[in-house]
């Protein structure tokens, strides 16, 4: 298995306020450690009007990272093409890629959040169109070293060639969150890599899993474990009372995400997707299958998503440093040593 982070980093952190930009920076000193214990990867998402004082301009603090580290893989999770320029998002794109020498992933997506189709005052129905043509626009901005022109529905430009060139070719790849099997054999069939959400069992990953490859290799494309990332929550617990603690945690702040999703009149925007929203009607699905518990009890849940297919896992961590470091120290070194056995 290979292990990476799913990140959230916040402006504010502690009894500093948002103004100091501390929690940015500890961020990076976070990231920093990650590398330093052997993780593959970090992806952090992107969002919007929340007044959480959550990341915005991903872009921008992923080539800070990109400039403290050498190794680890840098990603999106996601960023919402509907909100941005497509010629400005390929620019800085391609000028993180060629910064980290080729470590970024461009994870990318439709958005769901009603205050931010609000906020952006862009219609939810738009979010399918907008996404298509920016990504067919972006596309050819990576690829191309001619001039062009594009005039779409909500994109025109004249006679531009779009600068630098990113350094991975033909362009950093693309990852998408998918959960049902539709979406999953489109992600196939377009070469998309693909994100498996928080929530879903070992059972269901395994199957969606199995859509994905088939989709590929039907469409001529090879198929690799690591095409395939599934994030997870982990909390390594003391004990059974405060496993039911941090779960407790988790649900409350789970609850403040799917509220900021939904509309007014209790739906919500955007496109269906391998996110919080599908699971948000059931009590205790987002915390079903966490990575909550004791190490022998995470290992054996490893163990059980080993078994299902996955070898990719990204890791959303309840407590900061110390958790990172005991699962460096205590879970993670029996599954690397597996997945590198198995390679020889």
């Amino acid at each position: 298995m290979q292990f990476g982070l799913f990140c959230s980093p916040k402006a504010d952190s502690g009894a500093l306020g948002p103004e100091t930009g501390q929690g940015f920076r500890d961020f990076l000193d976070f990231n920093v450690e990650a590398e330093a214990l052997g993780l593959y990867s970090s992806f952090s998402v992107e969002h919007h009007f929340t007044g959480w004082n959550q990341i915005s301009a991903t872009p921008m603090l992923l080539t800070a990272l990109a400039m403290r580290t050498t190794t680890l893989r840098l990603g999106t999770a996601v960023l919402v093409l509907p909100w941005h320029n497509p010629v400005l998002l390929a620019e800085q794109v391609a000028t993180l890629d060629l910064l980290s020498n080729g470590r970024f992933d461009f994870g990318i997506g439709k958005g769901y959040r009603h205050g931010e189709f609000k906020g952006f005052a862009i219609a939810p129905e738009e979010a399918e169109a907008r996404f298509e043509e920016a990504l067919e626009l972006m596309t050819k901005s990576f690829v191309s070293r001619e001039r062009f022109s594009h005039h779409g529905r909500f994109w025109k430009f004249d006679d531009i060639v779009v600068e630098p060139p990113p350094s991975q070719r033909p362009h950093p790849p693309y990852w998408v969150a998918a959960g049902n099997p539709h979406s999953i054999r489109r992600a196939g069939e377009r070469g998309f890599n693909l994100i498996l959400d928080q929530y879903a069992s070992p059972e269901t990953l395994g199957e969606r899993i199995a859509v994905y490859k088939s989709a590929r290799e039907a469409a001529g494309r090879p198929f690799h474990p690591m095409q395939v990332t599934v994030a997870r929550q982990l909390y390594i617990a003391r004990d059974e009372a405060d496993k039911q603690e941090a779960l407790a945690r988790q649900a409350a702040y789970t609850k403040r995400t799917v509220d900021a999703a939904r509309a007014p009149d209790g739906k919500r925007d955007g496109a269906s997707g391998s996110h919080v929203m599908a699971y948000a009607d059931k009590k205790g699905a987002t915390e079903e299958h966490a990575l909550y518990g004791t190490p022998d009890q995470i290992a054996d849940m490893l163990t059980s998503l080993q078994k299902a297919k996955v070898e990719y896992i990204l890791l959303t961590l309840a407590g900061g440093a110390e958790q990172l470091r005991r699962f460096a120290r205590e879970i993670m070194p029996a599954f690397v040593a597996a997945r590198a056995a198995a390679a020889e």
